[in-house]
């Protein structure tokens, strides 16, 4: 009966994250509450990650550093340039398109260490990766601002690598030295464990609109389209430009995640000291759409991997 429902919550995922957003926006304490357990629910997922991996996928990442390389260059080079376009494609007022630049100046963010799991992406690669751009950050961060909007920014360093440490790293090292150490013994938990991270990373995407009703509510078009197309274009143009490079296609769609997601909660809290309410704006948006639209290419991209599955086990 457990794995019965465990396996619906993981088909349905979408429909899951969706609902409760709407849930979110009727009623925001449904969910708003959550927001102080946001990292402890990351980081719940992440533990669930490291049940499924082993150490030596990390090994393999470790020779393979030339695609995190790739991936995190592409990273500081494709948003930056697709943020300024887009805010001269729709002539964004100068508070709004500061804000879809600085989104576009940020680290990829943990959620996308998320949806590479559903997506069943390279995962190992995905966290390396994250963990790239987020060291990069504080140097990169204020560069590519001042380079591209003529804006400076601080980015507090050790506060990203404490960050990064208890939300990614020590839950997923938790999880692989529990794999390594029990096996078997793991089995029930980790066929469980992919639903509990689809229900909590639902939650979270909830809290994040119930957070942000007003603004929704709002509906600042503007600056919705100019989210939809700097993220579509994200995915979109690290995939291709992986595939271009020479990486395999679970590579490319890694980099194309890890591209396409940002950390849009250190695009608002920045853009609210720096540049005000307004600025804040594109990176509440963000957080929101990325793992919608995330969880929707998950989708996509996972289906297309069970199917070549499939197809390779009866030709």
């Amino acid at each position: 009966m457990l794995n019965t429902l465990a396996a619906w919550i993981e088909r349905n995922y979408l429909v899951l994250a969706v609902g409760f957003s709407v849930l979110a926006l009727v009623h925001p304490p449904l969910f708003s509450w959550i927001a102080p357990h946001i990292s402890l629910g990351l980081g719940l997922i992440m533990f669930g990650m490291g049940l499924t991996l082993e150490f030596a996928d990390f090994v393999r990442v470790g020779r393979e550093w030339r695609a995190a390389g790739l991936g995190v260059g592409l990273q500081y080079v494709l948003m930056p340039g697709i943020a300024w376009a887009v805010c001269l494609l729709l002539d964004l007022p100068a508070s709004a398109a500061v804000g879809v630049i600085l989104v576009g100046c940020c680290p990829s963010g943990t959620a996308s260490n998320v949806i590479a799991y559903f997506a069943k992406a390279d995962v190992p690669l995905s966290v390396v990766m994250t963990l790239g751009s987020t060291l990069a950050a504080p140097l990169a961060t204020p560069a590519l601002m001042e380079l591209v909007a003529g804006q400076r920014v601080d980015v507090d360093f050790w506060a990203m690598v404490q960050s990064v440490f208890w939300i990614v790293v020590f839950p997923l090292l938790d999880g692989l030295i529990l794999r390594h150490l029990l096996r078997e013994r793991l089995k029930p938990v980790v066929r469980i464990f992919p639903s509990i991270s689809v229900l909590t990373i639902s939650a979270v995407i909830a809290c994040v609109v119930g957070l942000n009703q007003k603004n929704i509510l709002d509906f600042p078009a503007l600056v919705i389209l100019a989210v939809i197309l700097h993220n579509g274009f994200g995915y979109l143009a690290g995939f291709w430009c992986a595939r271009g490079l020479g990486a395999r296609t679970i590579t490319a769609r890694t980099i194309s995640i890890e591209v396409g997601m940002q950390n849009s909660g250190l695009a608002a809290a920045l853009a609210s000291v720096f540049f005000g309410p307004e600025a804040a704006l594109p990176g509440a948006i963000f957080s929101l759409w990325q793992n919608l639209s995330g969880m929707a290419l998950a989708r996509i991209w996972a289906g297309h991997q069970t199917g070549s599955a499939e197809r390779q086990i009866t030709s």
